[in-house]
């Protein structure tokens, strides 16, 4: 079965983003798009879970749907943290497989920053302490360095970013499965990177 999916996106509960996004919408223009699969985006918003519980409809393979449309329950956050004498500035994609596991990733996040403020959280906490925190929550989850190559908040960005998977995630690097592309690269520049061989490549 082919899946055309789109798994970075952001709610009308992000800066700088459409007030059509919602799920209604979401489902009329995915439709249009031929696109099957979906993120939710920004499920640690409060406001926005609410919405996504009382609209999606979950299935027996972790994924939700409303009307024909099916979603998948992600965001992105943005991490904030010194590390090496360095500021970092790192965005992250989590996806999970049901509202259970978000609660508790939620109870966790909200440790490190406000999760009202914005549908992508500013979190004072270090990528590689996220990936563990998530992996002990559920290991059906996965984290995925958001557009790796981007100058700022990114994993390999130049002015905030580190050189490897290992320096950003430590151990923590056996459960990263995937890195988005971003619009700063394309597969062929990623191919370069020996490293990347191990992962497999998304663009959104």
């Amino acid at each position: 079965m082919r899946i055309i999916a789109d798994l970075h996106l952001h709610s009308k509960f992000s800066r700088a983003t459409s007030r059509d996004m919602d799920v209604e919408s979401l489902t009329k223009w995915c439709g249009l798009k031929g696109i099957t699969l979906v993120g939710t985006g920004d499920f640690t918003h409060p406001v926005w879970l609410r919405e996504l519980r009382a609209k999606l409809k979950p299935t027996e393979r972790g994924l939700f749907t409303h009307r024909t449309q099916h979603f998948m329950l992600t965001v992105e956050v943005s991490n904030i943290y010194p590390q090496g004498g360095r500021l970092r500035k790192i965005h992250n994609i989590i996806l999970a497989p049901s509202f259970e596991v978000v609660d508790r990733i939620n109870a966790v996040l909200a440790r490190f920053g406000s999760l009202m403020a914005d549908g992508r959280p500013t979190l004072s906490l270090p990528s590689d302490k996220l990936v563990e925190y998530v992996m002990e929550i559920s290991p059906r989850c996965m984290v995925i360095p958001a557009h790796v190559w981007t100058p700022w908040f990114s994993l390999y960005g130049s002015n905030s970013g580190f050189d490897s998977l290992v320096e950003c995630f430590g151990d923590q690097v056996k459960h990263i499965a995937a890195a988005e592309t971003g619009l700063s690269s394309d597969p062929p520049m990623n191919w370069r990177l020996s490293e990347l061989d191990r992962v497999t490549l998304v663009s959104n």
